[in-house]
């Protein structure tokens, strides 16, 4: 009896344990933390801390990898070089997503998507058009710099691509024909080629698909637990938004044609005080702005000289120098941006369109002309104010006035005054002159 109950506690024991390890096998596993950061525009000096910024706080909060959504045209190379360094020396796994669908991974985009440890695409979008094409009109770099230039620039470019392809596995031979073929090729024939290793029309599929997938972070094989992950949204600090927004040639010219009309106002009204600041603030941020594009330094030049011919408009009322003011103020815009800058890769034209750059240009002229009129009306206008604003005035006499002196009251005061001929109490003056404390005065004759 007791031989039998040992073994059916023995069993007992031995299903309890089977219990528990069945249990263990069958519970979920704890939920990943994912960071996520949005690249969309222009890639400039911005996007570029935003996004390095982006691989540290993931690597110091110990989330499970940094997911990343891409809309990009392109942009600045260095910019571009500073975020691949990031991705490449990264502790987390890094992972792009090009969506939603409509989206492009341009140019720049090119290098941002090869140097990720894994890449997908929504239905709909496009990778490519990384050739060096001096990104701002659509310009060859032969067309424009020669020869040799141009070999320089599409090699290192180039070596570029294939240098990051080969480094996370991915088809180098595509990443040297978008360089110099130009070629873009969709999402379905990027995953066929093996450029990206996923094609996915949601943020959320993107995930479940990368869940299990072993990537290589710093040599260390990393499985990736992503399905269902907590996500965590890194947004940009108030510094990089306002970088990122005042890098648009459009913006830089508004805010110089801004500049130019505060500081008109303030010269033609001395003392509004509000102006002047408006003017020199926006100038500042113009000045910034500028920083971070390819921008002529003769063309900031040409706005300069226009706003300054403007202003002289205001004091020489001629027309002639409104406008050649006008005529500046267009040519500097449509030569704001560097056409020939082989540091930015973009694949659409990056300029200030006539449509923005004739409006704005002739209404700041049509308010330095107004501010002329007016500053020409006001000194046509007697002087008010002092001895002279006297002359004129009417008023009536206190104490007989001779020319060995008398008593007048003028605007609302006592004067001493004097006249040519006797003048009795009482009545009427005018003012011909002052001399000091002394007005020589007529009588009104009624």
């Amino acid at each position: 009896m007791s031989g039998r109950a040992g073994q059916f506690l023995v069993l007992f024991a031995l299903g309890l344990l089977l219990l528990g390890q069945a249990s263990r096998a069958v519970e979920p596993p704890t939920s990943a933390t994912l960071s996520r950061c949005v690249l969309e525009g222009t890639v400039d000096a911005g996007t570029s801390a935003y996004l390095v910024e982006c691989v540290r706080r993931a690597q110091e909060a110990g989330h499970q990898a940094l997911l990343i959504r891409l809309d990009t045209p392109g942009g600045e190379l260095e910019a571009t070089r500073a975020m691949v360094r990031a991705f490449l020396s990264a502790r987390v796994p890094v992972l792009v997503w090009v969506g939603p669908s409509g989206a492009r991974a341009g140019s720049a985009g090119v290098f941002i998507t090869l140097a990720s440890h894994l890449a997908g695409m929504a239905p709909g979008t496009h990778i490519g058009a990384a050739h060096p094409v001096v990104g701002l009109g659509g310009q060859d770099p032969e067309k424009v710099g020669g020869e040799e230039m141009a070999r320089k620039i599409e090699n290192d470019t180039a070596a570029f691509a294939e240098a990051i392809a080969r480094e996370r596995g991915r088809d180098a031979e595509w990443a040297i024909r978008a360089v110099r073929e130009s070629e873009s090729v969709p999402a379905e024939k990027a995953l066929a080629l093996g450029v990206i290793e996923t094609v996915a029309p949601t943020e959320a599929s993107f995930l479940e698909q990368a869940q299990g997938r072993v990537v290589s972070v710093s040599g260390t094989p990393v499985t990736l637990h992503t399905a269902q992950a907590r996500i965590v949204d890194l947004d940009p600090t108030p510094s990089q938004r306002l970088l990122h927004a005042l890098a648009q040639p459009a913006v830089v010219y508004l805010l110089f044609l801004l500049a130019g009309l505060g500081l008109a106002v303030e010269f033609a009204h001395p003392g509004l005080f509000v102006p002047g600041l408006t003017g020199v603030v926006c100038l500042v941020l113009a000045l910034l702005a500028s920083a971070a594009l390819p921008v002529r330094a003769g063309a900031i030049v040409l706005l300069v000289l226009g706003v300054g011919l403007l202003v002289a408009e205001l004091f020489i009322t001629s027309g002639l120098l409104g406008a050649s003011g006008l005529l500046l103020l267009v040519l500097g815009g449509v030569f704001l941006v560097d056409r020939f800058d082989p540091g930015w890769f973009i694949d659409r034209p990056l300029q200030v369109p006539l449509r923005t750059v004739l409006p704005f240009a002739v209404l700041v002229a049509a308010a330095a002309v107004y501010l002329a009129r007016r500053a020409a009306e006001t000194r046509r206008v007697p002087q008010l104010a002092g001895d002279l604003g006297l002359v004129g005035e009417r008023g009536h006499v206190l104490e007989a006035v001779s020319a060995s002196g008398g008593e007048v009251f003028v605007h609302g005061e006592r004067w001493s005054a004097r006249a040519s001929a006797d003048i009795p109490s009482g009545a009427p003056v005018v003012v011909r002159r002052v001399e000091g404390l002394t007005l020589y005065v007529d009588e009104v004759k009624t």
